[in-house]
């Protein structure tokens, strides 16, 4: 397993801090995320730091945090060491998250930034380590088509980079009018992952099962992916066919190799998002299980701020760098696309540092 290779790796931490950050975004919502900082001795003349971030979307964590601090971390490690440190600290002292999901997200936080730290105090770089190669990774553009839906953010990209594939968000509002504006706007193979959202529960993005809706949208976007339906007495005759399981993907559900085996079926695609698996293990291990089981991979963001956005490239550049990532960098998310953003496949780094991109 990947993970051995890493996780023998030294680290020696004699400082942490925080920092929250705080970003207006395309989907409406003001986005508070907290990049963690570890420092410690460098290998050579000066000091090197790890980082993460915590992507909890609850606001109130955060300012928690930011309040409170974390549990004392300093000390020496190895990655697995380390690792075993965070599974035994309440990572939230503040108080109770607002959902148990958060644990994994801020353990996530504090993992990458360990190996961050770890790879910088080696001075090598996570691809080297695992022995892989960083190649271009193709992404997607995820946007809404607000409420009512309309396609005026697909052309606003669209315009700005023609080329553009995209991750869309239907919703019982979509009909045959709007499917039709989309296919004249930007083509129907141009959108390669349908999410439907049905597998959140409690959120504000959760989209209750609707037959119509599903029906609607898997014949008109035949090549498109379609992620996390809802298996409903009305929904789940839409997927008895081969055919159409081939092409769902599965999201939310997925914290680990638990989450995969409890499917209803065994999957084609799986969207991997890091954050969820809270540690590097769990999620090495998964990629691996996929891996042997051809299962198709594709990256996953969180609205991340800083760090983690490039963390969750790099492991899409040396995992699964031609799948439809949900990964684009970060001006995408902005309310206002601006003009000159990076187009797809986005190029990897030249000279790649620690588990950075």
């Amino acid at each position: 397993m990947e993970y051995d290779r890493l996780a023998d790796l030294s680290l020696t931490i004699d400082d942490v801090s925080t920092d929250r950050r705080e970003r207006e975004t395309s989907s409406e919502f003001t986005r508070v995320t907290t990049t963690v900082s570890l420092s410690g001795p460098p290998p050579a003349d000066e000091r090197v730091t790890g980082r993460g971030e915590d992507v909890t979307y609850e606001t109130e964590d955060h300012d928690r945090l930011a309040e409170t601090g974390l549990p004392d971390l300093t000390g020496e490690y190895t990655v697995d060491s380390f690792s075993e440190r965070l599974a035994a600290l309440d990572l939230f002292p503040g108080g109770e998250p607002d959902r148990a999901a958060f644990r994994n997200y801020r353990r996530w936080a504090l993992e990458s930034a360990g190996l961050d730290l770890a790879l910088r105090q080696a001075a090598t770089d996570l691809g080297s380590e695992l022995g892989r190669t960083v190649d271009p990774v193709r992404f997607v553009a995820s946007t809404r088509l607000g409420d009512p839906p309309t396609t005026d953010r697909l052309e606003a990209l669209h315009e700005r980079v023609p080329g553009l594939e995209f991750k869309l968000d239907p919703t019982p509002e979509w009909d045959e009018d709007l499917v039709a504006a989309i296919d004249e706007t930007v083509g129907t193979d141009a959108v390669r992952i349908l999410d439907l959202k049905g597998q959140y529960e409690g959120t504000d993005v959760d989209v209750p099962a609707d037959p119509a809706l599903y029906e609607l949208v898997v014949d008109a976007f035949p090549d498109a992916v379609i992620e996390d339906p809802a298996l409903t007495d009305e929904t789940r005759p839409l997927f008895e066919a081969e055919s159409l399981r081939s092409r769902v993907s599965w999201d939310a559900p997925i914290h680990g190799l638990e989450d995969i085996e409890a499917l209803p079926w065994e999957p084609d695609w799986l969207n991997i998002k890091p954050s969820r698996f809270g540690s590097l293990e769990s999620l090495l291990e998964t990629i691996a299980y996929c891996e042997e089981r051809d299962v198709q991979l594709y990256g996953g963001g969180q609205f991340e701020l800083g760090v983690g956005r490039e963390q969750i490239q790099l492991l899409a550049s040396l995992y699964y760098p031609g799948g439809p990532n949900d990964v684009a960098p970060r001006a995408y998310n902005d309310p206002d696309v601006a003009d000159g953003v990076p187009e797809s496949p986005l190029d990897p780094p030249g000279n790649p540092d620690g588990f950075g991109w």
